[in-house]
């Protein structure tokens, strides 16, 4: 469903020389110091990354699933880092405004959002759940103002830097399914609302996540997205569907990247007067490798293609993220073992 593939060739072209010229010369600096520049996150703010799939009646570009996969491709092609800064704001983060907010509530964030102005996060992992609706338990109930929240969230991206958080809570303590879950607006300085420590990860070194913890924090009553109580759970595992879609072309991106650095490796690498590449088991970690990334952008594309017609892809999504993130697994430990050849 791509709309105008002149236009769409030259967006791709534009973020392939952003990547290969700006953000790779930049990683190991990011790595070391866990932060992105902040002349970077200008770039990506004037090239409009905040906004791809924030419709253009919002300021963003409106891309299609099919669009949006096949720029997270590319982006995929450096630290994953770059990527987690920008990736809520076009996924998670504002997916829930796009779909069921109010038209105050769009006309409020999304154009924000769109400019990178602020930083979305989606708080919806707790200490003891995740996307199983009958374990949340961070609550809201209506006082005279408005709304209470309270409860913990965990791992939540961007959560140090977030302008606006979506938070899922349960408005009915009756119904300990999804029927009681409500999704609400959240700002970072809303009273009662505070983060803990920066959680310290292996790699990923300048995307940052922490808990986000309410204690009597007070929302008004117009925080309630959409401004309907029991639709925050259907609201989350719609836009999971176009997040899991948009994570698994990620895996595809990195995936490529790891396969051209081994590559180029086992061309230069020289071992018993030829190139490693010569070696029969080192093309065939190579070939593994490329067939498994092949069918991960495969699956992928075909997916959002399916989306864009309006199908659920629901099953299909999740099939992306499971087949594409442990295929990048696999891809970077082949890619380990022939770069390690640097000391035989």
């Amino acid at each position: 469903m791509i709309r105008d593939t002149e236009t769409l060739d030259a967006l791709l072209a534009q973020v392939a020389r952003f990547v290969r010229e700006t953000l790779i010369p930049r990683e190991a600096e990011v790595a070391e110091t866990d932060r992105i520049p902040p002349e970077i996150v200008a770039a990506m703010r004037e090239m409009g990354l905040f906004g791809l799939s924030i419709p253009e009646s919002y300021g963003g570009l409106g891309l299609t699933m099919e669009e949006e996969v096949r720029v997270a491709f590319e982006l995929g092609r450096t630290s994953p880092a770059f990527r987690s800064l920008i990736g809520t704001n076009n996924g998670i983060g504002s997916q829930g405004i796009v779909m069921d907010g109010t038209p105050a509530q769009r006309s409020r964030y999304l154009p924000r959002l769109a400019s990178g102005e602020i930083v979305g996060s989606f708080a919806l992992t707790e200490p003891d759940s995740g996307s199983d609706a009958a374990s949340l338990k961070t609550s809201a109930r209506r006082d005279a103002r408005g709304w209470l929240l309270n409860g913990t969230k965990r791992y939540i991206t961007n959560a140090p830097h977030a302008g606006l958080f979506t938070v899922f809570a349960r408005t009915d303590p009756a119904s300990k399914g999804a029927s009681g879950v409500s999704a609400f607006l959240v700002e970072p300085d809303a009273p009662g609302l505070r983060l803990g420590t920066r959680d310290r990860k292996m790699g990923q070194r300048g995307a940052h996540s922490s808990d986000v913890i309410f204690e009597d924090c007070h929302v008004p009553a117009d925080a309630l997205l959409g401004e309907r109580e029991g639709q925050g759970f259907k609201t989350a595992m719609k836009v999971l569907d176009r997040g899991r879609l948009h994570i698994s072309a990620v895996c595809v991106g990195v995936a490529e990247r790891l396969i051209a650095d081994a590559l180029a490796f086992a061309m230069d690498r020289k071992q018993f007067g030829q190139a490693i590449a010569e070696f029969q088991l080192i093309q065939a970690m190579l070939a593994d490798s490329r067939t498994e990334a092949f069918a991960g952008r495969s699956m992928v594309l075909e997916s959002a293609r399916k989306k864009d017609l309006g199908e659920n892809v629901a099953t299909d999504a999740a099939c992306c993220k499971l087949f594409c993130s442990e295929m990048v697994g696999r891809v970077a430990d082949r890619a380990v073992q022939i770069l390690s050849l640097i000391h035989i």
